[in-house]
């Protein structure tokens, strides 16, 4: 006689969750190939000839981790994960490039910024001081809670995949993150509008337009991430905000990078430069 084998509510919407994560995944990954490829011949000709600087280096990484979180992404959600103590291991890998990706993209903007207001080194102090503060108070938040969350596996057999439930660290992680994107948006906002009549370069609108354009879609994503982590803490739905946010930081961080560097390139030497460059960044 075959035997019937009955599952709870919780059993199903656990898998259904891990099934919604695990296409969400595969959605990302094609989404962020596509991208790549979009791109690949510009990103060729900036990385074979500018200049090996800070922001180039900052440029490979935070391209190039989100392919790692993606590897992360889809080893997590399509290979079996019965033991918690390995899916745990993997979701705190996770939570260390994603870290890495957020930083470097934020940093990148930090040096845009301190260009903004004509290296002030009082202005990077400050940024820096938060910069680092913020980047501690995460890595510290989250390898002391990690053993205190909650790993999910599926009870329902063929249902692959893991995912941890939500902490309190989560989501005060996107509070501290949205308080420094707030900072430099204001710094960025103060600077525009203290010489907005005394600059008048190409170069120097670039960077206004979109250090502000980048934080006006920080601070939505993380105000999105904080809310949902807030009223869907112990479900995986969640965690698609999380994704997003950092592949959208990502793109925007070196795409913006990318074109100001071709501008750069194309108004070498003009009396534009004579205020502003990132040619030396």
């Amino acid at each position: 006689m075959q035997t019937v084998s009955y599952y709870s509510a919780d059993d199903i919407a656990t898998a259904e969750s891990l099934q919604f994560l695990a296409y969400t995944s595969a959605s990302m990954a094609t989404f962020w190939t596509y991208d790549y490829a979009c791109s690949l011949q510009e990103e060729l000709t900036f990385l074979l000839r500018s200049r090996w600087t800070m922001v180039k280096s900052l440029y490979i990484i935070t391209r190039h981790v989100p392919f790692l979180l993606l590897l992360n992404d889809m080893y997590l959600y399509f290979t079996p994960n019965e033991n918690p103590n390995k899916c745990q291991t993997v979701i705190s890998i996770y939570s260390c490039l994603s870290i890495i990706s957020v930083a470097c993209s934020e940093f990148i903007f930090v040096l845009r910024t301190y260009a903004l207001w004509n290296n002030n080194r009082i202005i990077l102090r400050v940024m820096l001081s938060a910069f680092f503060a913020v980047v501690v108070a995460c890595v510290v938040l989250d390898l002391t809670t990690a053993d205190a969350s909650h790993v999910t596996i599926s009870a329902i057999p063929g249902i692959q995949g893991c995912y941890r439930s939500s902490a309190v660290q989560v989501s005060i992680m996107f509070i501290l993150l949205l308080a420094f994107q707030l900072g430099l948006i204001s710094l960025t906002i103060i600077r525009a509008v203290q010489t907005w009549r005394v600059v008048n370069g190409p170069l120097y609108d670039i960077l206004v337009k979109h250090n502000i354009f980048y934080y006006t879609c920080a601070l939505l994503l993380t105000a999105v991430n904080v809310l949902t982590q807030m009223l869907f803490s112990q479900t995986a739905y969640r965690f698609v905000c999380e994704v997003l946010q950092f592949f959208i930081l990502a793109i925007l961080a070196t795409r913006m990078h990318l074109f100001l560097w071709q501008i750069d390139r194309q108004m070498h030497g003009s009396e534009a430069l004579v205020h502003i460059s990132m040619s030396d960044m």
